[in-house]
């Protein structure tokens, strides 16, 4: 039998946890807010490990980054992450602009306020 991780949650909070997460699945089909969990910069390995704990499914790298990358959603800052344990890692923003490029054509809901 495998050990359990950490300690178990008090009363309802594997409800609540649960209908968070839920929850914020939902919207990653329609609002880009993975980049809310996100520093201003960041590397795309750090945003597929966002995305991937969200969404709960593993991605291929390779994809990911294509997609990231031709569909405008992020743009380089030209700045590099050097403490990646390896080869330095290019930083990216999240462009704002995607979300009303979208909109006009209907492939993205707008923000909520």
């Amino acid at each position: 039998m495998p050990r359990a991780l950490g300690r178990p949650m008090a009363r309802d909070g594997r409800r609540i946890l649960a209908t968070a997460l839920e929850r914020l699945r939902g919207k990653l089909k329609y609002r880009p807010i993975v980049f809310e969990l996100l520093p201003p910069t960041f590397t795309l390995h750090q945003l597929q490990q966002v995305v991937e704990a969200l969404s709960g499914e593993r991605l291929h790298k390779q994809n990911f980054r294509r997609l990231m990358i031709s569909g405008g959603l992020v743009e380089p800052t030209g700045q590099y992450e050097s403490q990646t344990g390896g080869r330095p890692a290019e930083l990216y923003r999240f462009r704002r602009s995607a979300i009303l490029e979208r909109t006009s054509t209907g492939a993205i809901a707008a923000p909520e306020d």
